[in-house]
């Protein structure tokens, strides 16, 4: 039987840096995290498998166990979670509104998190207040948001899974600092290998990501440049079927227009009609919740009433307004009709993260990154973070794929409600618990 799918890789590629279940890093750096991580969501497995220039330092440590959030800690989590997803999401879609849109906030804050370890003065701050969960002077952000991925909902059926992984290069010229192995280690239950960043390196890490994304994502590097000095990779896959599937009567061809009605452009797609019992209505928008196997997620669906730009709809969302939308769904009868849609997307995040914030950690002069490591070639800091996603939504469900690459280089209707999804519109794959999107993303045209 078809599965809905949903994968997610997020690389965090450092060229010359690296950094610490206890407040893991030196007293002398600037950056108080501590560790956090592992969990029932968790999959990556100390590897045994590892090739002539790849060797596992993994196999005697055990990440912390994390205890659930408290409701105390749950009611401060949602609202920062969800502000910080759309924030994501919406300078995502700005840089390209022209197209379809699909990111998963999550595992970029999983991956940048990872990388956070290393930071210490002012990269540091700012990472702690542009990505990280900084909610309450007494909770450590790391354990935060790892007590909040490592226990999400996973079961048969619908299934999470959360792998994080990183790579060093092994060699004179690059010390990373134990205490950074260890924060990653303990708290993100990171698998970390140490290798000679060669071809066979680059067969590892591709190998490690088609891996754990079940082969949807097979190569995430092609070349490993002589500045690269470690890589940090979160991969997230979900695997779930429709609590209730399609039939073939349900099906048929109906128009999409991408520009509205107004607009004589149309395009032709399968439609997938189903009715459903959770009627999402706001001020510019209707919707509904579509749930997955087990009711422990659901595809979101916000359609911008007919006068409203998806672009404005877009740039007016907030955490808060999404989580609102989410809460006040009504049980009411709801024709629901989604196209059968796939696409990629890619997107280099410097500029949004810059943008949150997060600016000398992309500056050769003013990184620091002291708690990750230290390297002959120079000062280390963040060249690039990519983000690749792909996404199919059929009959029995949905796949989807993401990757997410952060390359360090050193410095050298009727009574009845009815949404008819045949306009552009916004999506996600809900944590019903928190309404907190995994994945988020934009439909703007049906053509492949």
């Amino acid at each position: 039987m078809k599965k809905i799918t949903a994968l997610l890789v997020t690389i965090a590629i450092m060229s010359g840096i690296l950094a610490g279940c206890n407040e893991s890093v030196p007293e002398s750096s600037n950056n108080p995290a501590s560790s956090a991580n592992s969990a029932n969501t968790t999959t990556a497995a100390n590897s045994e498998n590892s090739t002539n220039s790849t060797n596992s330092e993994n196999s005697t440590n055990e990440a912390c166990v994390v205890d659930p959030l408290t409701n105390f800690e749950k009611e401060d989590l949602i609202p920062a979670l969800a502000d910080l997803t759309v924030d994501i999401f919406k300078r995502s879609f700005m840089e390209k509104s022209d197209e379809n849109n699909l990111v998963s906030p999550l595992s970029a804050l999983i991956a940048l998190n990872m990388v956070m370890g290393g930071a210490a003065g002012d990269t540091y701050s700012e990472m702690l207040s542009s990505v990280a969960l900084d909610i309450n002077p007494a909770y450590a952000p790391a354990r935060i948001l790892s007590s909040y991925f490592n226990n999400l909902p996973s079961e048969d059926g619908s299934k999470l899974n959360i792998a994080n992984s990183v790579w060093f290069r092994d060699d004179d010229s690059f010390v990373v600092e134990e205490s950074f192995l260890k924060y990653n280690r303990e708290w993100f239950n990171a698998e970390i290998r140490k290798a000679a960043f060669d071809a066979g390196t680059v067969k590892d890490i591709n190998a490690w990501v088609e891996e754990y994304t079940d082969g949807m994502i097979d190569e995430i590097i092609d070349e490993i440049s002589d500045t690269a000095v470690m890589y940090l990779i979160n991969a997230i896959a979900f695997d779930s079927e429709w609590e209730e599937q399609y039939t073939d009567k349900d099906v048929s061809k109906r128009d999409f227009y991408p520009n509205g009605y107004d607009d004589e452009k149309r395009q032709s797609a399968e439609f997938m009609y189903s009715t459903e019992e959770k009627y999402i209505e706001t001020e510019n928008a209707t919707g509904f919740l579509k749930p997955y196997k087990g009711g422990h997620y659901s595809f979101a669906a916000l359609l911008p009433n007919e006068e409203v730009d998806i672009t404005d709809f877009v740039a007016d969302m907030t955490g808060t307004g999404l989580i609102n939308a989410l809460n006040s769904v009504t049980d009411e009868e709801v024709n629901a009709f989604i196209p059968k849609f796939t696409f990629d997307y890619e997107i280099v995040m410097n500029d949004l993260l810059c943008d949150m914030g997060m600016k000398s950690a992309f500056d050769p002069d003013l990184a620091d990154f002291s708690n990750l490591g230290k390297s002959d070639l120079g000062n280390l800091y963040i060249n690039r973070v990519l983000h690749k996603t792909f996404i199919e939504v059929d009959e029995k469900g949905t796949k989807a794929a993401a990757v997410t690459s952060v390359e360090m280089n050193s410095y050298g209707v009727s009574m009845t409600k009815s949404v008819n999804l045949d306009r552009p519109f916004v999506f996600a794959i809900v944590d019903n618990d928190t309404g907190v999107p995994v994945f988020m993303g934009v439909l703007m045209s049906v053509d492949n």
